[in-house]
């Protein structure tokens, strides 16, 4: 069956060590990784995708992100995606495991990727600076964190975990934030690449079928 995966750009070092571990390629649709901030721009975006695909089956790549997935439609292939609220939790193995991390550090998470996008917690502290000045943005910053302790970076092996430290010592120490790595995987990745997927990891639509708030447990 041919197979095509639409993914959020955020995990393209993910992916692409995920694809190496189970040496399964496909065709790639990116997702620009800033829509994540507009849901619904980012769901106009990938019902665009999806109604341009022509494949027997796609695997979606990104959490349910704000919801911004639901009520998109199937076409005329079957429709994978991983039962997470975001990248993170993808990252993390599941909702639950980042539901505990998160209790444990008060944990904002990073990766490379996330760093690389264009609408990220130090992309929007330097704006605040240049537009209002260091003081004011820093008061801004800290009310967008508010009770995180810690910057979680996320280690899945798809890059250097000592790089990212160091490219993040910087935003640790102005925010206030201790940094910590945080062992993650590409293990879910490789599930979605390679399946089975049991309806407790993964939403599966038949052709034509929409995603509903029963999907997404809501």
């Amino acid at each position: 069956m041919d197979t095509v995966i639409i993914a959020c750009k955020t995990l393209e070092d993910e992916l692409a060590l995920a694809a190496e571990k189970t040496g399964i390629k496909l065709s790639v649709i990116w997702l620009e990784s800033g829509l994540h901030n507009t849901p619904k721009i980012l769901k106009a975006k990938l019902q665009e995708a999806l109604d341009n695909v022509s494949a027997g089956r796609v695997l979606l790549l990104m959490g349910f992100c704000g919801n911004s997935i639901l009520e998109i439609k199937a076409g005329d292939y079957e429709l994978i995606i991983p039962r997470v609220d975001d990248c993170i939790s993808l990252l993390l193995g599941s909702v639950e495991n980042r539901a505990k991390i998160s209790k444990e550090f008060a944990a904002y998470f990073l990766t490379e990727g996330w760093l690389r996008g264009e609408r990220n917690i130090w992309a929007e502290y330097l704006y605040s600076v240049d537009k209002y000045g260091e003081e004011t943005a820093k008061s801004i910053t800290e009310t967008m964190l508010g009770h995180y302790r810690t910057l979680g970076l996320l280690d899945s092996g798809a890059t250097s975990a000592a790089i990212l430290a160091e490219k993040t010592k910087i935003i640790a120490e102005t925010l206030g934030l201790e940094q910590r790595v945080i062992p993650a995987s590409t293990g879910y990745i490789e599930e979605l690449l390679r399946g089975p997927w049991p309806e407790d990891r993964f939403i599966v639509k038949a052709p034509g079928e929409y995603i509903t708030a029963g999907d997404l447990g809501t």
